[in-house]
């Protein structure tokens, strides 16, 4: 699509590009159909959260981690953008940007209130297991010492998105983010390309000036906004047709034989990090060129391997795909289409999983039966969730809006 509106037929293209006002270069489907290829792995990516979360078992090796560079956290931040972006885009184009800030920065609220309940639950729960069970040790593999000895300034910290105990670093970095999105979609609507290659540009001199958010007692945030807002934004131009406009790249047999050979690639570089007998087959130079592939900072590894799965999803799973109504996959959906009450409910089952296999022990089938237990809560929790709110729609009254991806970004629709 054009930056600006098509001359009339016959008038001359000086005359009408004065008379037409200038378009917005990014254009949204006005299709009602859920795009449920989001939910799946969104959905995918919270079960695979879980289970990396949790003590190293036998579904520990069904991850993605463990066979490349990048794992679900790369999932999660890319669909995030995307729905963001396909939500509140299309509030941009019709009410402006005023109005389009305004639903954000509420939903940033929703969020950051749904961090501090998670917050305050985690810690009654690590405190009261730590407690009855006098093993201090969940307090400090949990990162909640310095909340023990200091309550009051941890608090104003946690408040203030610098103090956050293990596994609780993504939402911090979604709602950062978030506040961003305006200016953003703000860039996007008139020049997308430039507002993504400003996202590079931001991403490159993080690396090269170390930029970071540090963290309470001491550190960095796990989770480099500066760094990661280069996988939030790519998700929010793909979004907003950036996808659309590479869609013959994608499609191209060089780009299907690049990204095979780099996911072959990183799988050995993977192998050898759980295999130490094949280390020798690493050359060093590739080694010290290569290492540390740093997750706080996205390294660029990380973001390609991502870009090469990504890139094959989309060739090998078309929209259309039957598949997406099975009700094999209904799971995966229905916990993806609620993404923010099950990621807050997979921090909670995760601490008890690993309080279970703690307590308990037990060899990889107790292991297993904790994972997939906690698996079957969260889709149960989503089944729920998605039945009352299906209950609850049946009496409102219907409307034009489209259907949309929005959970994370807006609310489930």
């Amino acid at each position: 699509m054009s930056s600006i509106a098509d001359p009339v037929a016959g008038t001359p293209r000086s005359e009408a590009t004065a008379a037409a006002p200038a378009a917005p270069a990014i254009a949204l489907p006005v299709t009602a159909e859920r795009e449920l290829r989001l939910d799946l792995f969104r959905g995918l990516a919270l079960w695979l959260i879980f289970i990396d979360h949790l003590p190293t078992n036998i579904l520990t090796w069904f991850t993605i981690r463990n066979y490349g560079f990048s794992d679900a956290a790369e999932i999660f931040i890319f669909i995030s953008g995307y729905t963001a972006a396909f939500v509140y885009g299309r509030a941009m184009l019709e009410a402006g940007f005023v109005v389009a800030t305004a639903r954000i920065l509420r939903r940033v609220w929703q969020i950051y209130v749904a961090h501090v309940f998670l917050f305050t639950i985690f810690l009654a729960e690590i405190s009261y297991v730590a407690t009855r069970f006098e093993n201090p040790l969940y307090s400090e593999e949990m990162g909640i010492m310095d909340f023990l000895k200091q309550p009051d300034v941890t608090i104003v910290q946690a408040l203030l998105l610098r103090f956050r105990p293990v596994n609780m670093d993504v939402l911090p970095l979604y709602i950062v983010l978030m506040l961003f999105l305006p200016i953003v979609l703000w860039l996007m609507k008139w020049r997308p390309d430039v507002s993504l290659g400003l996202s590079v540009l931001l991403y490159a001199l993080t690396w090269q000036f170390d930029w970071y958010l540090t963290a309470y007692p001491s550190g960095f945030w796990i989770f480099n906004p500066f760094a990661w807002q280069l996988l939030f934004v790519f998700g929010a131009w793909c979004a907003l047709g950036g996808a659309r406009r590479m869609s013959h790249i994608l499609s191209s047999p060089v780009t299907l034989w690049i990204c095979v050979a780099y996911l072959l690639f990183s799988f050995f570089v993977t192998l050898t990090w759980h295999i130490p007998q094949l280390s020798f087959l690493m050359p060093k130079r590739l080694e010290q060129w290569m290492y540390p592939i740093t997750k706080t900072d996205l390294d660029v590894l990380r973001f390609a391997h991502f870009l090469a799965l990504a890139a094959l999803t989309v060739r090998f799973l078309p929209k259309s795909w039957s598949g997406l109504k099975s009700r094999w996959l209904r799971p995966l959906i229905l916990c993806g289409q609620h993404s923010l009450e099950i990621f807050c409910l997979g921090v909670f089952l995760a601490f008890a999983g690993h309080f279970v296999l703690a307590e308990i022990g037990g060899g990889a089938l107790t292991h297993a039966l904790v994972s997939l237990t906690g698996i079957l809560i969260m889709w149960g929790v989503a089944w729920v969730i998605s039945w009352y709110k299906h209950s609850a729609d049946k009496g409102a009254p219907k409307t034009k809006s489209p259907v949309i991806n929005a959970d994370m970004a807006g609310g489930s629709a």
